[in-house]
């Protein structure tokens, strides 16, 4: 599914803009878009930045003729409702519901005026967000990668890499929906190969030091660490523990 494009963007923030008389046009306030993020703002920093300068790209410049709204849950999903009911309380003419799945869900059950678009890993069909990927209907368009059917592929490249690794464990997130789906191609690989499989779970920094604990007791060979919004924050934290553990 590809992102909504430039035209329909620009038609979404200043289209009805359009027809003002130049009297009115001038006492309007500037359009406000929203910007929902699962995750916190210092952990992919070079994400925001992007989506500015998408914007700027489309001649919609941050300060001059819009205003953006953040708003970052902190990894807490328990918070994006509250931040997705803010930004509609902001009247923002579309939300950027960005981090995962679970953040795209939550705005959509909350306005189906506001346009939506969102960023998942998951299939936005079998997830719901959209009724089809060449018809997405209603408020909601966005981007997906599929990467919760790699887990499969994943397990395939790293038995390419240590083949004697045994067991393999996957470390998923149990407060993002798409982490089941993830597991299930993942155990599929594991089944077609032959492998035994560990699931591990990790939603918080201290999670993370306990799943590596739990690594070293059941000797695992090889980790992979699923797609997962909260992961590349962490990178630093997953790598130096690999590391430690060997």
């Amino acid at each position: 599914m590809s992102s909504m494009g430039r035209r329909e963007f620009v038609a979404l923030l200043g289209g009805s803009a359009a027809g003002w008389p130049i009297a009115a046009r001038a006492q309007q306030p500037t359009p406000v878009v929203g910007f929902l993020s699962s995750i916190a703002a210092d952990d992919r920093p070079h994400h925001t930045e992007a989506f500015r300068r998408g914007l700027d790209e489309a001649g919609f410049a941050e300060g001059r003729n819009i205003r953006i709204e953040y708003r970052f849950a902190n990894n807490r999903m328990d918070q994006l409702r509250p931040l997705a009911e803010e930004l509609i309380a902001r009247k923002v003419a579309v939300i950027a519901a960005l981090g995962g799945t679970n953040t795209a869900t939550v705005v959509k059950e909350i306005t189906s005026t506001i346009p939506i678009v969102f960023t998942t890993g998951a299939d936005p069909v079998m997830s719901g967000l959209v009724a089809s990927l060449s018809r997405p209907d209603a408020n909601v368009t966005g981007v997906s990668w599929f990467s919760t059917e790699l887990g499969s592929k994943h397990i395939e490249v790293l038995n390419e890499l240590v083949p004697q690794a045994a067991p393999i464990a996957i470390l998923v997130n149990p407060n993002n929906p798409e982490a089941g789906l993830y597991h299930q191609s993942a155990q599929d690989g594991a089944r077609a190969s032959g492998r035994r499989l560990l699931v591990l779970k990790a939603g918080t920094v201290r999670d993370i030091d306990a799943v590596f604990a739990t690594l070293a007791e059941q000797r695992a060979g090889a980790v992979i660490v699923a797609a997962d919004p909260f992961y590349p924050g962490r990178a630093r934290q997953l790598a130096v523990l690999a590391a430690r553990h060997a």
